[in-house]
């Protein structure tokens, strides 16, 4: 008598890689940080050399500071999307062996990574609702996915 089981032919779902892509996400903040460590001390140098006394901060929610976030904000995305058409990998996600890949399986196009990068941070500022949809989604793609046609996919082990 056989104890075999055979499965159901059943799709299986794909896995959310939710928990990696949240280590790269940490990951990624340390160059990020690094990035807009410089920024803003261009913009600190850039406002003592103006005239302003050595101790003065710039101003909390004024005009300069909404350019210094977006200046940071623009940095990151550069960093981001750079590294993913190079090699469709950023720094934090080298070691969680994810790489970014288009709908087809190639490399993305600038407009998808551009895409990709601007919902991906509406997500966040979100509370992460777009990652955590991916729990719901049926293919386990996020809003940054489906929105850009790109895909998430982690690497066998080399």
């Amino acid at each position: 008598m056989s104890t075999e089981h055979t499965a159901p032919d059943t799709p299986t779902r794909p896995a959310p890689v939710l928990l990696w892509r949240w280590f790269a996400l940490f990951y990624d903040f340390w160059p990020a940080l690094a990035l807009w460590m410089l920024a803003s001390a261009l913009f600190s140098v850039g406002y003592t050399v103006s005239g302003h006394d050595v101790h003065e901060n710039i101003a909390p929610f004024s005009a300069l500071q909404w350019l210094l976030w977006l200046v940071c904000w623009l940095l990151t995305g550069a960093y981001a999307t750079i590294s993913w058409r190079r090699g469709g990998q950023t720094l934090g996600m080298r070691p969680w062996r994810l790489r970014l890949i288009g709908a087809d399986g190639g490399r993305p196009g600038w407009k998808a990574l551009l895409i990709r990068y601007g919902v991906g941070s509406v997500s966040l500022l979100a509370a992460g609702l777009g990652f955590w949809w991916a729990w719901l989604d049926r293919d386990r793609l996020t809003w940054h996915d489906r929105a850009s046609g790109t895909r998430l996919i982690r690497l066998p082990k080399k």
